[in-house]
């Protein structure tokens, strides 16, 4: 019997986030269903190497090849060709929010089932004006579980319109190498201790912050610093301080190598918390502001409850001060002690079971999807009102 088809699309975001929870996911359906993940992230090449499923790359609007209409259109029909070529029953969506390109499928294939993987912890951003709309759209909504969800304060944290599972995270303690192979695998020396710095480069505040935390590891005995990306700015300036070892890496899924490290410091991102904790690993967390993501509250959440350490992000001498902390075995004991009480990050499993139930699931009665989107479309002609101009 032929497997059944499950679309995975996911947005462009600003890190990994998006694409990584998707390949979590395929990687649990492939025993019941065929997951074909189509992205916006060009990231999407490396989806091989975590969930061995096809994939499919549209480059995204950011590009600005076409116009805001033609890219949604485009979209929609490309999504559309990829359903009624493989016979897919289920398109599920991990985007902020879902671009009118993936609302339309609806219009054009409306038996197939729209589902919106729809993470917390928004800022207050434009985005929430649609929410109640974009919302009725979907003929289901699923929200990541989140270590630190009884701090999301924002706009998708009081409502009752989504099933809520476990944290999604491509961390698993049972395939994950140990510190020895993983050590060996990354060419990193058994004896010495190491820490793996993930942090944005390229504008001024990233530059001033990667220098800012790899000042405060300078003091720390015979130290291996791991990187993901050359520490030189657009101009060849090189951000490290002098007497640092400083090796970079190029190994795509970090979480199956991450027991190579002593300690981390990364951006306090869905995945960075949900792998770095998930395993372990004593972690200082320096928020990302950009974007929709409240990074700040979910690493408050972390450092109130003494699995990882944070730092006010705009504070450069603070953030010198903390990293030096990390260099405390007594502190990396006590946060490892504590991420080891974390619920298990077994979300990706939950919605495999859930799209499992949506494929016998009967078709509904689409009278009420018919109303919203020809309303949707009334609004899109005529709407040059608030809604429009947010829109």
């Amino acid at each position: 019997m032929t497997k059944p088809t499950i679309i995975l699309a996911t947005s462009n975001g600003i890190g990994m986030g998006h694409l990584t929870r998707a390949s979590a996911v395929a990687a649990e359906l492939k025993s019941f269903a065929n997951p074909i993940i189509i992205s916006m992230a060009s990231g999407v090449v490396e989806v091989p190497k975590i969930a061995d499923v096809g994939f499919e790359y549209v480059p995204g609007r950011d590009r600005k090849w076409m116009g805001r209409f033609e890219w949604d259109r485009y979209l929609r029909d490309r999504i559309v060709a990829l359903i009624d070529e493989t016979n897919a029953k289920i398109v599920s969506f991990d985007g902020v929010v879902p671009y009118p390109g993936i609302i339309g499928i609806k219009s054009i294939r409306p038996k197939v089932k729209l589902v919106w993987v729809r993470r917390g912890f928004w800022q207050k951003t434009s985005q929430r004006y649609l929410l109640n709309l974009q919302s009725k759209m979907m003929d289901l909504i699923i929200t990541p579980g989140d270590f630190g969800q009884s701090y999301d304060k924002g706009p998708t944290a009081g409502r009752s319109d989504s099933t809520v599972v476990k944290p999604i995270s491509i961390y698993n303690r049972g395939t994950s190498l140990d510190k020895v192979a993983a050590r060996s695998l990354l060419g990193l020396d058994q004896t010495r201790p190491a820490v793996l710095v993930q942090l944005g480069i390229g504008e001024a505040d990233l530059n001033a912050k990667m220098t800012a935390a790899l000042k405060g590891l300078v003091a720390w005995p015979d130290l291996q610093v791991v990187l993901t990306k050359e520490p030189v700015t657009s101009t060849g300036e090189n951000l490290t301080p002098a007497g640092l070892d400083i090796k970079v890496i190029r190994h795509f899924p970090l979480a199956n190598v991450l027991n190579a490290f002593d300690a981390a410091i990364c951006a306090a991102g869905y995945n960075s918390v949900h792998e770095e904790l998930a395993a372990n690993i004593p972690t200082l967390f320096i928020p990302n502001t950009r974007g929709t993501d409240n990074q700040a509250e979910r690493a408050r959440w972390a450092a109130d409850n003494k699995v990882a350490l944070t730092v006010d992000q705009s504070n450069l001498d603070q953030i010198t001060i903390m990293v030096s902390k990390l260099s405390d075995s007594k502190v990396r004991q006590e946060l490892a002690k504590n991420c080891a009480n974390l619920p298990e990050v077994t979300g990706a499993s939950e919605v495999a079971n859930i799209f499992k139930d949506l494929l016998n699931k009967p078709d509904n009665d689409n009278n009420g999807m018919s109303k919203t989107l020809f309303k949707l479309k009334l609004q899109n002609i005529f709407g040059r009102g608030w809604r429009g101009t947010v829109y």
